[in-house]
């Protein structure tokens, strides 16, 4: 097990840890490890305090994470790191190597801005499993509106080709929004996705919104989202 001063200096701080969820990893029991910071401003996001004031948030202990995870041996299927956007954190790698270490696979959320970065832990098998959240279907306009500042649809694109490829399982997401999306955005992106292994349509939930607007904004109904829904790829395969 490495030590304290071991990892001290290298490792990216950590703002957030869950022992055990069910609902972060389909069909597992994982921990979750939360890393601060990104790059995007979406206006929904419900994680908003990670993002925008990260400073304001005490770090978690990673001795005391490994210590959990040693003790739930047998229970937990593995781990997910999420944000934040975890790839904007240059020692990414050597916080991945670590749980792998344990013996543990790891999933990865990611924006899928940083296509080098996401490269680098594919090819070094440091990932058993990438979900990426695909904004909007794949223009500058559309893409700039749901992420609050210009889109780097070139990165974007190509880490959809390098996860479709990588050799490791994944799913793509999309968390829809009433004024950001509508019926023909989900249509398109739909063929922009087609082919992909896996295409979960998430609804919009105002709780915790990083934009106060979005606080008082209602998803959609039941009704149309299940005509958005019905656009998902690889249903079967949840």
């Amino acid at each position: 097990m490495p030590t304290q001063s071991s990892f001290k200096h290298r490792l990216p701080a950590i703002k957030g840890f869950i022992e055990t969820s069910f609902v972060d990893w389909a069909g597992k029991i994982a921990a979750v490890v939360f890393l601060p910071g990104c790059n995007f401003r979406c206006p929904m996001c419900h994680n908003h305090e990670l993002v925008l004031h990260p400073e304001a948030i005490s770090n978690y202990p990673f001795e005391v994470i490994v210590d959990s995870l040693n003790q739930h041996q047998g229970w937990i299927d593995g781990v997910c790191i999420t944000g934040g956007e975890p790839t904007n954190h240059p020692n990414l790698d050597r916080l991945l190597a670590e749980f792998k270490g344990l013996g543990l696979p790891v999933k990865l959320d990611t924006n899928g801005s940083r296509p080098d970065v996401l490269a680098h832990l594919l090819a070094q098998g440091q990932v058993d499993y990438v979900a990426m959240d695909v904004k909007a279907q794949l223009n500058d306009i559309s893409y700039s509106q749901v992420i609050g500042g210009p889109a780097p649809l070139a990165s974007i694109k190509q880490s959809l080709e390098l996860i479709r490829s990588g050799g490791v399982d994944y799913e793509f997401r999309t968390t829809v929004v009433p004024g950001l999306h509508r019926l023909d955005d989900i249509q398109r992106l739909a063929e922009q996705l087609a082919g992909a292994k896996r295409w979960r349509i998430q609804n919009f939930s105002p709780a915790q919104a990083l934009d106060p607007e979005y606080l008082v904004r209602f998803p959609f109904s039941e009704e149309e989202f299940a005509v958005l829904k019905s656009y998902e790829l690889g249903r079967d395969r949840i």
